[in-house]
């Protein structure tokens, strides 16, 4: 799904791969991780991680924009495939310089009220997360409902009205607000990677690759 993603962003902005060197390829907690990055002309940094483990019983993909070009949240987009359970996970967080009209976001979300909810459960990044973000789960038999979602969802992001960046210092201040919040007080995946990186090197690959915020 991250590859359809991805060309969904090629069609707008081109696309340039970024050197992230011995960052391409990491393991940590019997996973294997394949990690991407771009420069995508006039929107910002893109990344792209996959993961593979348990003998192939578990599957996560990731999609990351950091737009640091036009005035849109950044997005995060997540989906985990384990023991036949098909997890949705697309989220927002307000890194906005000015006013964005994401209402179409919301509508899409009001059209897939078939596929149960997913309780986030309560995070410290919750006050700069927005309401058009998605949590869902259910079973692998669903995983083109969910595919049409993610799609959908993912499209009227990049087509929603906005503005130019006139300040990229500024609006690239609220990524790393976000991005050094979640080096700070952790979570599931950084906590992963912590232990397994070390905390340097988790930090340069949060920071350099998956988010490009410095």
């Amino acid at each position: 799904m991250t590859e359809k993603l991805l060309s969904m962003i090629a069609k707008q902005y081109a696309l340039t791969e970024l050197n992230i060197g011995n960052m391409a390829k990491l393991k940590a907690n019997g996973m294997t991780f394949t990690i991407k990055a771009y420069k995508a002309k006039g929107l910002g940094h893109v990344s792209v991680m996959r993961a593979k483990g348990f003998f192939g019983l578990m599957k996560m993909d990731t999609l990351i924009v950091n737009p640091t070009d036009v005035d849109l949240p950044l997005y995060s987009y997540d989906r985990i495939y384990a023991m036949g359970n098909d997890t949705l996970i697309a989220e927002l967080y307000d890194t906005l310089l000015g006013e964005s009209n994401l209402s179409s976001l919301n509508e899409i979300k009001k059209s897939y009220t078939d596929l149960s909810e997913r309780d986030p459960g309560e995070h410290w990044y919750d006050s700069i997360k927005l309401c058009e973000s998605i949590s869902k789960k259910g079973k692998k038999k669903q995983e083109a409902r969910f595919d049409e979602l993610a799609t959908e969802h993912f499209c009227a992001y990049l087509s929603s009205p906005t503005q130019t960046v006139s300040n990229p210092k500024d609006k690239q201040k609220k990524a790393c607000f976000y991005v050094e919040g979640l080096l700070e007080n952790g979570g599931p995946s950084t906590d992963v990677f912590k232990k397994s990186l070390g905390e340097e090197k988790t930090a340069k690959l949060f920071r350099e690759v998956l988010f490009g915020t410095c």
